[in-house]
């Protein structure tokens, strides 16, 4: 039988304020990049393989920074829940992956060619790794009742990060350099402040070794082997709801990439808007998304702390991306489109913010949030970024879009049906 954690005090707007800032950071700087700094940038229209050859490139450069979040993202969560410091556990990961990124950005804002984008890139990549392992690990670290909120937060900064960014270069008409110079300021200034500012109390931090694992909702604890240290970083796997939430994340966030991560390309090409009004286009689109993707964070995050039904929501919000995908790929016109971002919004932020703070409950040890909750953070991530890879060699085989999207609704239906399988008592 299990027994909910005992409650934690509860944060004021201060502490929203600050985690929801460095959230919307965050998200700035590898969503703006990927929706559009990084297909201008290897955008080919000219190139004797056509246009295709672009989306191929941003596929791979993409997956490559996908790759190296999912080794980091772990390791850095595993080492923050480690560290000794008069700084904290996390504070010293925030503030080392926040400038990583930001220097990786102005990187990748002076690279020329695809093989220089990508390896800048998989900086960027790892300094946001790093530092989302550390602001996520706060939830579990400080709250209880108010998981749902915060993880609401998450999400809703996920989409107005994006919509700011692109909003902001679209609008001003900066180029593509100062672009990213611009969010390398972003990240350094509010990742350094957030990292600062938000409390890390200093805890004891159980040996590597021999230590004791439990799930905080039971009343048993398992004693780990002294030599099953490699075993036990992936400890968390081998609860059965926890894998299947992670796997549910990571399959809806494949096909949240697939419907998203190359819309400059489908405006350009596939409903053949013309180029000059293209990034309006884009903008236009975002801002419908967003303003659907920050109701539904916000709303399914505060539902599910009241009800404690988290496993039906993030299940249904699931599916309803999978019909927003479904009517890209029957109906691919312009009015369609925004339709579909609306619905697409309301789906992606439900199922982000109320999964985040499922996967929350269903931490195994204490000891060990950041670690376990950068499995949950690669899980996402790397669904965003394997999303591009996979859509370009579909887009590259039938020469369009509709398969595209026909496998984003897929890959979102996989999902809900993995999540479903979940039942912790708290959720149900």
């Amino acid at each position: 039988m299990t027994h909910p954690t005992p409650p934690r005090p509860r944060v004021g707007a201060g502490w929203f304020t600050l985690f929801t800032l460095a959230w919307l950071a965050l998200w700035a700087v590898q969503l703006v990049p990927i929706q559009l700094l990084l297909p201008l940038q290897l955008d080919t229209p000219d190139d004797a393989d056509g246009w295709i050859s672009g989306v191929i490139w941003s596929g791979i450069v993409l997956a490559a920074g996908g790759v190296a979040a999912i080794v980091v993202g772990p390791i850095a969560g595993a080492l923050s829940d480690r560290t000794r410091s008069r700084l904290g556990r996390r504070r010293p990961w925030a503030l080392g992956g926040s400038w990583l990124a930001a220097a990786a950005l102005v990187a990748t804002a002076f690279a020329e060619g695809p093989w220089l984008i990508g390896a800048a890139w998989i900086g960027v990549s790892v300094g946001f790794a790093a530092a989302s392992a550390a602001f996520t690990a706060l939830i579990a670290d400080q709250l209880t009742t108010q998981r749902g909120a915060a993880s609401g937060a998450v999400g809703s900064a996920q989409a107005l990060g994006l919509v700011v960014g692109v909003g902001v270069i679209a609008l001003l008409q900066l180029d593509i350099v100062t672009g990213y110079l611009l969010l390398a300021a972003l990240m350094a200034v509010v990742g350094t402040a957030a990292a600062l500012l938000l409390p890390d109390p200093v805890v004891d931090v159980p040996p590597a070794r021999g230590h004791r694992a439990h799930r905080p909702d039971t009343d048993t604890a398992t004693p780990a082997h002294p030599d099953s240290t490699r075993t036990h970083r992936f400890a968390a796997l081998r609860d059965p709801d926890f894998l299947w939430v992670v796997s549910g994340r990571l399959v809806v966030n494949v096909g949240n990439g697939l419907g998203t991560a190359l819309l400059l390309f489908f405006l350009l090409y596939g409903l053949r808007r013309p180029a000059a009004g293209a990034e309006d286009d884009l903008l236009l689109l975002i801002l419908v998304y967003t303003v659907f993707v920050v109701l539904a964070s916000v709303a399914g995050g505060w539902v599910s702390d009241r009800t404690q039904r988290r496993t039906g929501i993030v299940v249904a919000s699931a599916l309803i991306q999978a019909v927003a995908a479904v009517l890209l790929a029957v109906a691919p016109a312009y009015g369609t489109t925004f339709i579909a971002g609306a619905l697409l919004g309301v789906g992606y932020g439900a199922f982000t913010s109320v999964g985040l703070a499922l996967a929350t409950d269903l931490l195994p040890s204490d000891a060990d949030h950041a670690r376990d909750l950068g499995i949950v953070n690669v899980a996402a991530n790397l669904g965003q970024l394997l999303g591009p890879l996979i859509g370009a060699l579909l887009v590259a085989a039938v020469g369009g879009f509709w398969l595209l999207f026909a496998a984003a609704a897929a890959c979102s239906v996989a999902g809900a049906l993995m999540t479903a399988r979940v039942r912790p008592a708290r959720s149900s």
